[in-house]
């Protein structure tokens, strides 16, 4: 399912355009995305929690010359599924 499929299935169920359902699923979007920049957590009870990982500093290789190269430390965001949504999709 893409953004577009999303945006339809949610002017289905809430019985709204898909320009007000398209606004709504962008709101989602911009509110998890500033919180998880903000380094709070989001949790949806029933569907799982958004957070944001830290990936410390290491040292890979370039797999065609073989030279070690540095990886910076960074931040990833992460997700895990709540109970309801484990049950759901088993």
């Amino acid at each position: 399912m893409n953004k577009q499929e999303l945006i339809s299935a949610v002017a289905d169920t809430a019985g709204l355009t898909k320009t007000q359902a398209g606004v709504a699923v962008d709101a989602l979007f911009d509110a998890i995305t500033t919180a998880l920049k903000a380094g709070d957590e989001v949790r949806l009870v029933g569907f799982g929690t958004f957070g944001v990982a830290t990936r410390k500093a290491s040292t890979g290789r370039n797999p065609r010359t073989g030279e070690e190269i540095k990886i910076e430390a960074s931040k990833t965001p992460k997700f895990r599924a709540g109970k309801a949504l484990k049950d759901a999709v088993n």
